[in-house]
């Protein structure tokens, strides 16, 4: 049974220690703005062809987006590792809170984090010529958004379930996220890539996400944005429902 009092404060919890803990939103945002100025204005300087209808900082700002929700979200593992090192998981787990309530509490402190980072990279792009367009499909893009933050904040409490050391887990996610960026549509056109890894980015929840985006914000996308919000709303369902089994498994003895 889902409590809503339970789901609160676990939320509270997750928004409190992002707000006190500086250098990680810092650490977490880094690449993100790395990428972000090193591609979208010097590599994009170098570009003079149109890429999917718009100038390649036009192409790769979703890209630079989903990049950083992957970071902040998968990284909310981090926060269940700790709080299980630190006695802070044993003792809400020996309330009456069912194990869904607090998944969903930390899947959605994870989410508003990975939104606030979003957020942050959003703003910068707009300072350096990023251009969107304003109309009611921001929503939309938001919508994208929420949904890749679900994803892979449900894989880090996957990973998070399995692994109990903080470096560990650390060094399995920064080995899974980048392949995932790189094997998607938020740097190159996948069109530029050979049939192999256009194959394999069909697998790939982050390429439905980012093309998404760039559908919603720009007004170009590969896919139609349907069948986009509707294959990463089904990543959603299936990896939370792995989350939620997984943590109520590897909890089951505290």
């Amino acid at each position: 049974m889902i409590d809503s009092n339970a789901i609160y404060v676990v939320w509270l919890r997750e928004m409190k220690r992002f707000a006190r803990a500086r250098s990680r939103v810092i650490g977490i945002l880094v690449m993100p703005l790395f990428f972000l100025l090193g591609l979208g204005i010097g590599l994009g300087s170098l570009i003079s062809q149109e890429i999917a209808g718009g100038s390649y900082l036009q192409f790769i700002v979703p890209g630079i987006i989903g990049m950083a929700l992957m970071s902040t979200a998968s990284s909310s593992g981090f926060s269940t590792i700790w709080d299980r090192q630190f006695g802070f998981l044993k003792e809400i787990m020996v309330t009456p809170n069912s194990r869904a309530s607090i998944v969903v509490g930390r899947m959605l402190g994870g989410s508003t984090t990975a939104m606030v980072s979003a957020l942050i990279v959003t703003m910068v792009s707009l300072l350096i010529g990023f251009r969107i367009q304003f109309t009611i499909a921001i929503l939309l893009a938001i919508v994208f958004m929420l949904l890749i933050a679900l994803v892979f904040i449900s894989i880090g409490l996957i990973l998070a379930s399995v692994i109990t050391d903080l470096q560990g887990f650390g060094m399995i996610t920064s080995f899974l996220t980048m392949p995932l960026l790189f094997l998607s549509n938020g740097l190159f056109p996948l069109s530029q890539f050979p049939k192999v890894v256009q194959e394999i980015a069909y697998f790939n929840p982050l390429s439905y996400g980012i093309d998404g985006i760039r559908g919603a914000l720009g007004g170009v996308s590969t896919l139609p944005m349907t069948t986009d919000l509707g294959v990463l709303a089904l990543f959603v369902v299936v990896l939370a429902s792995i989350a939620v089994y997984a943590f109520s498994k590897s909890e089951a003895g505290v």
